[in-house]
């Protein structure tokens, strides 16, 4: 008997998917995978361990739990083309919750996140960015990473969540991504359990965090260099002022976009922009799908 995920938060990058994994993991009866993001069908290291290892991550939790795991990289079109249909052959009755922000933010901080972990060179500017790095742009294109799932799993199975509605509701959405699960109880939003989104991002080298993490290192940088230098130090390393993009970028990112949300905006049965998009999903009832015509369910 296979011991998978009921549910999985398939994405999307930089959508506030860590805070809604660390809410449900502090609810009764949810189990949450650790690590957070598997992305076992997606990493080809992963993949190559087997199904077997996939299940370990859930094996040692409650029978009765709901359990779930959070990767991002389950919607990340071109850059991981398999996943859908590998998470539909392995769970075909998982349920699935997708996150969307609006995608000029997303891209904004998504440019952050790649410049920390030196994906995007530190002199890039994110005008530059979007168009040397085209997966700043795709990961955007919401319709495009939610197709493959609706023609598998149909509409009904995946969860629409706004990133907006998220952090000015966070308690009715919680609310609404528990009923979609399964999940019976009363669940509670935790405030101090929210991942906080920061305009403030360090760039980092992983052996040098590793070296520089040592209790022995880090002893003697405090005892040979003052606070005041430490300091100076690491905001060269530092994005202290969250980028803006220049009025010529974002039209040709409107022109970018704005297509494909025009086909999310005629599944959830509202018009959608990048110019709308706060307006459209942050107001009035949660946006649904507007039918379940779309996949095999």
């Amino acid at each position: 008997m296979r011991s998978g995920p009921d549910f999985i938060i398939i994405g999307a990058m930089k959508c506030a998917t860590s805070s809604i994994h660390d809410q449900l993991a502090r609810q009764a009866g949810v189990s949450m995978s650790e690590p957070k993001e598997p992305n076992f069908f997606a990493d080809a290291e992963n993949w190559a361990k087997g199904m077997g290892w996939y299940e370990s991550l859930f094996s040692s939790m409650a029978a009765n739990d709901l359990k779930g795991e959070s990767s991002t990289h389950y919607t990340k079109l071109p850059t991981y083309p398999q996943c859908a249909s590998r998470v539909h052959q392995a769970l075909p009755k998982a349920r699935l919750i997708y996150v969307m922000r609006d995608p000029i933010d997303r891209i904004v901080s998504q440019y952050i996140h790649e410049w920390s972990v030196h994906v995007i060179d530190k002199g890039c500017s994110i005008d530059e960015a979007i168009r040397e790095y085209p997966i700043l742009v795709e990961y955007s294109k919401y319709a495009q990473q939610l197709t493959p799932y609706f023609e598998l799993y149909g509409k009904d199975t995946i969860l629409p969540v706004f990133f907006e509605r998220l952090m000015a509701n966070p308690q009715d959405e919680l609310e609404r991504i528990a009923k979609h699960i399964g999940y019976s109880d009363e669940v509670r939003w935790y405030e101090d359990g929210a991942k906080n989104v920061s305009s403030q991002r360090q760039r980092r080298n992983p052996v040098l965090d590793m070296v520089l993490g040592m209790p022995a290192i880090q002893s003697v940088r405090r005892a040979l260099l003052p606070e005041s230098v430490r300091a100076k130090i690491r905001s060269r390393w530092t994005m202290n002022e969250r980028p803006e993009l220049s009025r010529e970028s974002l039209e040709w990112l409107y022109s970018q976009l704005d297509l494909d949300l025009g086909v999310l905006g005629e599944e959830l049965g509202i018009e959608l922009s990048c110019k709308k998009f706060k307006e459209q999903v942050g107001h009035g009832h949660a946006p649904e799908w507007s039918s379940t015509e779309v996949g095999h369910g």
